[in-house]
């Protein structure tokens, strides 16, 4: 909820893009604070941010979640439904 207090902000706001098939991408820097406690940190000026947590770098995005598209009900199963 948007603060209306007269309290200094403690920096410049982070744009923050939602990509409802990917990750979300936030203007960096930016410190992610995991479950455990750790911090995880990226420098760079825009950092991809996993949502689906099949990353192996998690959580920063490795594009893991390309490769595990669900197949849609309609298609055929790979090698089924292709004319000889």
């Amino acid at each position: 909820m948007p603060s209306t207090s007269d309290a200094a902000a403690p920096g410049p706001a982070r744009r923050v893009y939602v990509d409802p098939q990917g990750p979300v991408l936030v203007e960096g820097p930016v410190e992610i604070v995991l479950d455990d406690g750790t911090v995880a940190r990226s420098d760079r000026f825009m950092v991809a941010v996993c949502t689906c947590r099949r990353s192996r770098t998690y959580p920063w995005c490795d594009t893991s979640h390309r490769r595990r598209e669900r197949a849609r009900a309609d298609a055929p199963p790979t090698g089924e439904g292709t004319p000889s």
